[in-house]
């Protein structure tokens, strides 16, 4: 299975959009599984359903960050931001924007009452969300096989 599919198979199997890219990658990150989704959970929907950066780009930091980020304060901070930078542009040129309302075409501001909506096939219907992670995953899985 791709990346892409799997980050869309863990989002229709009930994960948001951050925790289904990050899950994606689980094998090239050294966290286990149970807190990469629990670090993740709070990146869905744009940062708690506030509608902000879209989760999948989160998703994508989140993993950027475990896989070249530095621990030592004040070190590599611009060359890390460079890349998250890089990934989420590519991201946002072929989507018109990486943030969450814009992407769902919302007009209700910024705040989303807490509780998700049911996963229907209607839900699916009117949302890209499912596509969106799945296209996250291909741009960041390809930005990993050409740093290697």
């Amino acid at each position: 299975m791709t990346r892409k599919e799997q980050a869309m198979t863990l989002f229709e199997s009930g994960y948001n959009c951050s925790q289904a890219v990050a899950l994606a990658f689980k094998d090239l990150v050294d966290i286990d599984e149970k807190t990469l989704a629990k670090l993740s959970l709070s990146f869905g929907g744009g940062v708690g359903r506030m509608r902000e950066v879209c989760g999948a780009v989160s998703g994508a930091a989140i993993i950027l960050g475990l896989l070249y980020g530095n621990d030592e304060p004040g070190v590599g901070k611009g060359e890390h931001y460079a890349r998250v930078q890089e990934v989420a542009k590519r991201f946002e040129a072929d989507n018109g924007s990486i943030v969450c309302r814009e992407l769902l075409k919302l007009n209700n501001g910024t705040h989303s009452a807490p509780e998700p909506e049911a996963r229907t096939k209607e839900y699916y219907k009117k949302r890209p969300c499912n596509q969106l992670v799945g296209y996250m995953a291909e741009i960041l899985e390809e930005y990993i096989n050409n740093q290697d």
